[in-house]
């Protein structure tokens, strides 16, 4: 279990640290062509939310002896999907993809990928990793309390900021009028 879990754990910061990366790189990209950064206030928030969340999944495992739960496989699955999803969520937006909320006026919104689905695929991946990741391994208490800090930091903060920004500046009101859910 000990080594399923440094796998998965090592796996995920190599994976984190590759994001920041190609964020970083994105966002210089969008902003030599005019793009603006919002919703900066909250954005050390979300980077709280998440290391936080990844020291309270090791200390909680560590803590419960790395036990896998009874479900361990299918959040596994759960796990390993929202991964797949991820890659799928930030091909599809291609440069446009970044950490922070960085709008190029008069641009497009993509459509593709997930996006002919949802409006915020990746929030819902975000929120299918902290629930499964947690729970692999019987971090029962990290699951269910950063399930609900995200919940509330995407819901009341980053999707308004994100939305509006949008709204404002791109087709995003034309092309999701139709869309529900998040």
């Amino acid at each position: 279990m000990v080594f399923l879990f440094a796998g998965i754990f090592i796996i995920l910061i190599i994976q984190r640290l590759g994001e920041l990366q190609l964020a970083k790189k994105n966002e210089r990209w969008m902003k030599a062509r005019g793009a603006k950064e919002v919703g900066q206030d909250h954005y050390k928030y979300i980077v709280w939310l998440h290391i936080s969340f990844l020291l309270a999944v090791g200390i909680e495992t560590i803590l419960r002896g790395f036990s896998l739960s009874m479900i361990w496989m299918v959040m596994l699955g759960i796990f390993v999907l929202a991964q797949i999803l991820r890659i799928w969520t930030i091909r599809s937006l291609g440069r446009f993809w970044n950490t922070k909320i960085i709008v190029l006026p008069e641009a497009n919104v993509v459509q593709k990928g997930p996006y002919r689905f949802m409006k915020h695929p990746n929030y819902v991946i975000v929120a299918l990793e902290i629930m499964s990741l947690p729970l692999i391994f019987s971090s029962y208490i990290t699951a269910a309390v950063f399930t609900l800090l995200n919940a509330l930091l995407l819901l009341k903060v980053r999707i308004p900021i994100e939305e509006k920004a949008l709204k404002d500046v791109t087709d995003y009101q034309v092309i999701f009028s139709n869309v529900k859910g998040d």
